[in-house]
């Protein structure tokens, strides 16, 4: 998966949070984290993660409906960037035609990350391989 380093959050001595370990370890925090999970504090953490000055923090999880994410102003005033990224940034009318074409003349490999196919009857087991971290990527068929 490309991981050089794992923490496990539950070893850390108590009372010690992952971002200011993650802080602590790289110097000064990282130039970008991620949030795939849709859980506000995980947001937080990520962005209070990043290096001050120029770290990105990039929420790309969904939260649930009427959740609210916070931080102090410092962790903005200080450089730090947290923006979302719906569809992975890509502007839908001006840059996903060039995707498709790279997708279909082979330039973007795509189809080695499908590991499910299912028809439409099936569109429930789809669902539950997703949320089980069962496949990469499924394929609804109708």
């Amino acid at each position: 998966m490309g991981c050089t380093l794992f923490i496990d959050s539950k070893q850390l001595p108590e009372g010690k949070t992952i971002q200011q370990h993650l802080v602590e370890i790289t110097d000064g925090g990282l130039d970008y984290t991620f949030d795939c999970t849709g859980n506000v504090h995980v947001m937080r953490a990520a962005l209070e993660a990043c290096h001050k000055g120029w770290g990105e923090s990039i929420i790309i999880g969904v939260a649930a409906a009427g959740q609210e994410i916070s931080t102090r102003p410092f962790q903005l005033v200080t450089g730090r960037v947290w923006k979302g990224s719906a569809f992975g940034g890509v502007k839908g009318r001006t840059e996903l035609p060039g995707l498709v074409q790279d997708y279909m003349t082979g330039k973007i490999k795509i189809d080695e990350f499908i590991t499910h196919n299912f028809g439409l009857d099936d569109i429930n087991k789809a669902f539950d391989a997703m949320h089980d971290g069962d496949c990469i990527r499924a394929i609804i068929n109708y």
